[in-house]
């Protein structure tokens, strides 16, 4: 069409991959862009629509509530906005001293390298930065989580929690740091809230927003715990749309909670959206710790998914499910007394999660793009493996 470009024009011109192009377009982005069938004719004289993290993010922080006074510099590249791809470019900008190595340590835990992120962070335990020695703790924590040294992460948790009341709880903004340490930690270890935690409207206004996105993944979550889903999906569309997309680590694990959310509701096409929009967010910088942590969670999203289509990945999101789990279910089984299964496959393990949410196994087989009698056979071992003689008792066995 004279005057036009295609999809495949467009895409090559503006240097985005074609299924971009169509985001833009169904955004209605692209001025004069016209729909023909499946396919849009965008103008040639179009301009490449700005990014909208950046917009976004301008907007909140002319209105967002002031950063605390006292934790500023809690977690910085969690609280950095940047454009995929830009990761290490963003932190190599910052001025150089302990922010700048949490932030590479922030990096190196996101990306799936638990343990240099562990040697990063622990020569800063007992800095005197406040802001500095949470952050630390709080990643040398989840690291050593991930290479099975449970001991470590608890005494680097109980660090936290000192550091906290060594600084005054009378102090609205150590209350609210306080009290998003405390929720994050009994939520991502699905274990039962800590009875003097505040709600979070009292102190969401007071974290910075790249952790104030963050602690709205944390409540999404808590909710999906609780099976509202919609009430979850709600926040996390809400959070993205109101400027969290700024801020990518925060914005995949938000994209997490939704593909769990839209699973529970058997709404696979946009649980599959948000699969794909936090893998574009994620593959350029190599975050893939969020997937790896959540497999068990995403209704078999990545082995549908991120499987047939990136192979290599996919193998590496899988060691970092069986690194991170182990050490959380160490932790989770003592406390809760609930046995989520550790003998099984991750692929046993993410059908035997559906066959327990009432999925028949033509869905399952349909989902996965495998045979119903595989999907039989995956089931019948993990029955086995778990001593169960029935679909219903799976359950117990399941994440909760």
């Amino acid at each position: 069409m004279e005057g036009y470009l295609s999809i495949r024009e467009a895409a090559e011109k503006w240097g985005v991959s074609q299924r971009r192009i169509n985001q833009y377009c169904s955004q209605g982005r692209i001025p004069g862009a016209e729909q023909f069938g499946g396919s849009w004719a965008i103008p040639e004289d179009a301009e490449k629509p700005g990014d909208p993290r950046k917009q976004d993010h301008q907007a909140a922080s002319s209105t967002a509530p002031k950063a605390p006074e006292l934790f500023p510099g809690l977690m910085p590249l969690m609280n950095t906005p940047f454009e995929p791809g830009h990761c290490a470019e963003t932190i190599q900008e910052m001025e150089a001293g302990p922010q700048r190595d949490i932030a590479l340590a922030e990096y190196h835990y996101f990306s799936g390298q638990a343990e240099k992120a562990m040697q990063e962070t622990e020569r800063y335990l007992t800095a005197e930065d406040g802001a500095i020695r949470l952050s630390a703790c709080w990643l040398f924590a989840y690291s050593c989580l991930t290479m099975g040294r449970i001991d470590h992460a608890r005494r680097a948790l109980q660090k936290i929690q000192n550091t906290l009341n060594a600084s005054g709880k009378t102090v609205p903004s150590v209350r609210a740091a306080e009290a998003f340490v405390a929720f994050a930690a009994a939520v991502l270890l699905h274990l039962p809230l800590p009875e003097d935690v505040p709600p979070t409207e009292e102190f969401l206004p007071l974290l910075p927003p790249g952790l104030r996105a963050f602690a709205l993944y944390v409540q999404a979550h808590y909710l999906y715990l609780k099976e509202e889903y919609a009430h979850s999906s709600g926040i996390v569309e809400a959070a993205l749309a109101m400027g969290a997309s700024a801020y990518p680590i925060s914005a995949i694990y938000l994209h997490m909670v939704a593909v769990m959310d839209y699973m529970g509701m058997k709404q696979t096409d946009r649980a599959r959206a948000h699969l794909l929009t936090a893998w574009e967010l994620a593959r350029p910088d190599d975050l893939i710790e969020a997937f790896g942590e959540h497999h068990g969670l995403l209704g078999a999203m990545l082995e549908a998914v991120i499987k047939p289509n990136w192979p290599e990945d996919f193998k590496r999101i899988i060691d970092i499910t069986y690194r991170f789990s182990s050490g959380w279910r160490r932790v989770h089984n003592p406390i809760t007394g609930h046995d989520v299964a550790d003998d099984l496959t991750t692929t046993e393990f993410a059908a035997a999660m559906l066959a327990a949410r009432n999925w028949t196994n033509p869905e399952i087989a349909e989902h996965l793009n495998i045979s119903p009698n595989t999907v039989k056979r995956h089931i019948s071992q993990a029955m086995k493996k778990l001593k169960v003689e029935n679909r219903k008792d799976l359950k117990q066995y399941m994440l909760q």
